[in-house]
Order: structure tokens, then C-alpha cells, then sequence
């Protein structure tokens, strides 16, 4: 049988992985000295965990474990199990009979999960990175796996707006280190809200941001087909059309939603809210021409609640390399109110394809032997190990070889 690997999956050479660490090492170091702490979840969690947070394109790429315990069931449930597997050969299955266990989707779902069951012994505002693997049954492509990392850095427990400035500061300093040029698109959902609010389609406000989202994938006509397809008046669909000539000035356009969100009440909340973090961004030295406001950004995520980034190679095309916002909301799932919470995330594997395609690796990345000995015989071999083992010991990690 000839070796293969899963699709969506990859193996990482040893110049891959000291690449990779080199990219890990510095936005570790920057999550730290912005007061990050560390932490890791399971690679799997209960199905119910994470089913309703994405919505519903996201829940069905969601991979969910076969449950096990198929041969341990007394006669009758084995043969329901049974019964549901062979149904599942047919069609997505959810049986809990089936599966009741699902690899992680993203790290924010799990997180909140986290701070849910461990909220009384937290001390808020609580900030915590995370750096794992996530995994999604999407259609392989460019920059698009099956598993792949993220670098996550997020904040709960606080609703203050300078907590989105200081992560516009630490996509701007960790991607500046890595030597990429990048754009940070920010928006609002409460904007987002007040644009479904404006155009009379409240009840469409999932079908509305979903379709919106792809914009930059199947363009205009194709997100207006989509919002037609989902029951959206052309009258609807006319009053937005503004949305897809927006001007380069970020203070501009938002001066016109105010306009046309006059009694609008979430709507002039949300322009309100990103009209701040983009002043006081600017006003600590942030450029204009990496902060954009962009009001077609949606981000497909339902748990979204207040302003959302995602961050673009101004270099390459690779879609986006980053993204996050704010979801004050999140931990009321698992039972606890009144957490909100915020977090950014960076894209491990996309932003390693962005480095290779622009050459922005450093030879030191990857090369990290310090000397080299000749061998050229039994005396000169333990020679060599003697001092190698003297040198390691210095750096407390020799290690003796029987």
C-alpha cells in the first residue's frame, strides 16, 4: 500500500519546524510583555461544547469523534448504534448514540469554556495565550487546511475599549518583528446590526453578515445573490448598496453612518465604540494606512459581539493572517453571566506562507549549530564527546549515554 497523507494535513521538515518555532518565538515573547499567561486546552472537547457557536456553516465543519463504546453496549443500544452508524455511512450524523466528542474547532470556544469552570478562582481582568492546533473539515486549498495552528492572546472580565487599542498595538509591534507589512480591517457588529436595523431586515441579521463576509471572495453580485437567495427584498438590498463604495477615509464613512443611523440606537453604539479605538489608535502613533475601517467585514463567527479585526499581508495574497473581536456574551453558554471577553488570533500557517513567498526568513531562523568536530578516529570520537558533553553541562543539558 503506498503511504499517504490525509488531506488537509501536512509533515514539517526540520527547516519547517525551526521556521515555524522562529515565528511562535517572537509573538510568545510579544503576548508576555503584553501580560498574556499561558495556557493549553484538550485537543477534543463534548460535542455540546462547541455545536451553536460557529453557526451554522461553521458547525458543519466541525469534527466529531466516533464514540468508542459501540462493542461495550448492552444488545439493544448496540443495535440502535448500529442502526445510526449506517445511516451516518449516508449522511452527516450528530446521534449522541454515535458521537458525543468533537476535536476543537478554533481556541475561543474552548477558552470560554475554561474561564465558565474555573470563573471563581480567576482574578479579572484575566488574559491568557494560547498556542495549539485546531482542526476543521473545510475544502483544502491554499493557505486553507484540515489542521492547522493558532496563536490566540484574549481577555475577559474587562469591557473597556482600551483593551481593543492595546491589541491593535500588538498585531501592529509582533507582525513589524516578522517583517510583514500588514492592514488591520476593523468594524463592529453593533454597526453590522444597525445596517440590518437601517435596511429593515433584522430578522435576517445571520443571512445578512454571511453573505457579506465573502465579499472579498465572490464579489458584489455574488453577495447580492446570496442576500436575494435568502429571502432579502431588492428594496433592502438597495438602500445598502453604499456599503460597496466606501471611501479610503475611515472618519469619513463613519460620519455618514451616523447620518443614517439617526435613531438608530445600536447602530450609533457601535460607530460610537469603533470611532474610538481608531482615535485613540491613531493618537499613540498608529498609522492610518494600517488601520482601516471596513464596513463590509463581518467575520462569519455568531459569537461575535462588538468589534471585529482581521488583519491582511499588504505583500501577498493569502486572504487574512489574522483576526478576532469582541464577545461579551460567550460564557453565558456554559451558565455564567457577565464576562466579557476579547481576543485576537494569528494565523501560524499562513503567516509562515507569507514569509516564504516574500523571502522575510532570517538565515539564523533555522541554523543552530555552534561547532563542529572532525572525527577522524575511536580516540578522537570520545575526545569530542568529552568536550560536547562538558559544553552541554554548562547549559544543564548533558546527557549521559549508556
Amino acid at each position: 500500500m503506498k503511504p499517504s497523507l490525509a488531506k488537509g494535513t501536512r509533515d514539517f521538515t526540520s527547516l519547517e519546524v525551526s521556521r515555524r518555532k522562529y515565528i511562535i518565538n517572537i509573538l510568545q515573547k510579544n503576548f508576555e510583555l503584553f501580560g498574556f499567561q499561558p495556557l493549553e486546552t484538550p485537543s477534543f472537547e463534548n460535542l455540546s461544547t462547541l455545536t451553536g457557536k460557529y453557526g451554522e456553516e461553521g458547525d458543519r465543519l466541525i469534527f466529531k469523534i466516533l464514540n468508542s463504546s459501540i462493542n461495550e453496549a448492552k444488545d439493544e443500544k448496540k443495535v440502535q448504534m448500529q442502526n445510526d452508524f449506517q445511516k451516518a455511512l449516508d449522511k452527516p450524523f450528530s446521534s449522541e448514540n454515535l458521537t458525543d466528542k468533537a476535536l476543537r474547532y478554533d481556541l475561543t470556544v474552548p477558552f470560554a469554556r475554561f474561564v465558565a469552570m474555573n470563573h471563581g478562582k480567576l482574578t479579572f481582568p484575566y488574559k491568557r495565550y494560547q498556542i495549539q492546533p485546531v482542526w476543521r473539515a473545510d475544502r483544502p486549498q491554499k493557505g486553507r487546511f484540515r489542521e492547522f495552528y493558532q496563536c490566540d492572546a484574549d481577555v475577559v472580565g474587562s469591557e473597556s475599549l482600551w483593551q481593543e487599542v492595546d491589541l491593535v498595538q500588538l498585531y501592529l509591534k509582533s507582525f513589524a518583528e516578522l517583517k510583514v507589512s500588514v492592514t488591520i480591517h476593523i468594524n463592529n457588529r453593533k454597526i453590522l446590526s444597525g445596517l440590518a436595523e437601517y435596511a429593515g431586515i433584522t430578522d435576517k441579521l445571520i443571512d445578512f453578515t454571511v453573505a457579506l463576509d465573502k465579499l472579498d471572495k465572490i464579489g458584489k453580485d455574488g453577495v447580492v445573490k446570496e442576500l436575494l437567495e435568502s429571502g432579502i427584498s431588492q428594496e433592502s438590498i438597495d438602500k445598502l448598496d453604499f456599503l460597496f463604495t466606501q471611501s479610503n477615509d475611515a472618519l469619513e464613512n463613519l460620519l455618514l453612518l451616523k447620518e443614517k443611523f439617526a435613531g438608530n440606537e445600536i447602530g450609533l453604539k457601535g460607530v460610537e465604540e469603533l470611532e474610538f479605538v481608531i482615535t485613540q489608535s491613531l493618537n499613540l502613533g498608529v498609522d492610518i494606512q494600517n488601520l482601516v475601517f471596513d464596513i463590509t467585514l463581518a467575520r462569519g463567527l455568531d459569537y461575535y459581539t462588538g468589534a471585529i479585526f482581521e488583519v491582511k499581508a499588504d505583500e501577498a495574497q493569502m486572504g487574512s493572517i489574522g483576526g478576532g473581536g469582541r464577545y461579551d456574551n460567550l460564557t453565558e453558554v456554559f451558565g455564567v453571566k457577565n464576562v466579557p471577553g476579547i481576543g485576537i488570533s494569528f494565523g501560524l500557517d499562513r503567516i509562515y506562507l507569507v514569509m516564504e513567498e516574500l523571502n522575510l526568513f532570517p538565515e539564523d531562523a533555522t541554523s543552530n549549530v555552534e561547532y563542529l568536530f572532525a572525527n577522524f578516529g575511536g580516540e578522537e570520537t570520545f575526545g569530542s564527546f568529552k568536550i560536547d558533553c562538558s559544553v552541554k553541562r554548562e547549559r544543564n543539558f548533558c546527557r549521559i549515554v549508556s
